[in-house]
């Protein structure tokens, strides 16, 4: 389980230091691809393979299913941590979310999201902020209830 807001650096190589509290979720490998949002996704082997084949299994008779599949599958990267618990981050990855230097490494249960500092601080947090109750009232309506 991925849980917490971390601050790490990509190094001048692309890589990333996994945070100790994650890295024995990704032992057996990860993958990395883009993300719905402006930022990376990262997926242990067991998360992947499951959200493939759900994936797989959608109508490619849909626009928005092929575009979907596109974003996930051509971008993503299988990845292995080195001994010291860092991921090499793909170049054309880093590029899509705007990622050097200092990065948030956020955990969202059964995956993490890379965000850069900037985009993190000025989009996102402001956007969650100042969307909590509006999101608290349609989950309560799905029957999640706080």
């Amino acid at each position: 389980m991925f849980l917490g807001e971390y601050r790490h650096t990509i190094d001048a190589k692309g890589r990333l230091a996994v945070p100790a509290r994650f890295r024995s979720n990704l032992e057996e490998g990860l993958v990395v691809t883009r993300g719905l949002d402006p930022c990376l996704h990262i997926y242990s082997q067991a998360e992947w393979f499951p959200l493939a084949e759900r994936l797989s299994g959608l109508p490619l008779g849909e626009p928005a299913v092929r575009a979907l599949r596109r974003s996930f599958f051509a971008s993503a990267y299988a990845c292995e941590m080195d001994k010291q618990g860092r991921v090499l981050i793909p170049a054309p990855l880093r590029e899509y979310a705007g990622l050097e230097g200092d990065v948030v490494v956020a955990g969202l249960h059964n995956y993490i999201e890379l965000w850069s500092v900037p985009r993190w601080e000025g989009e996102e947090l402001p956007r969650l902020a100042s969307g909590a109750s509006s999101l608290a009232e349609h989950l309560s309506s799905l029957g999640i209830v706080f």
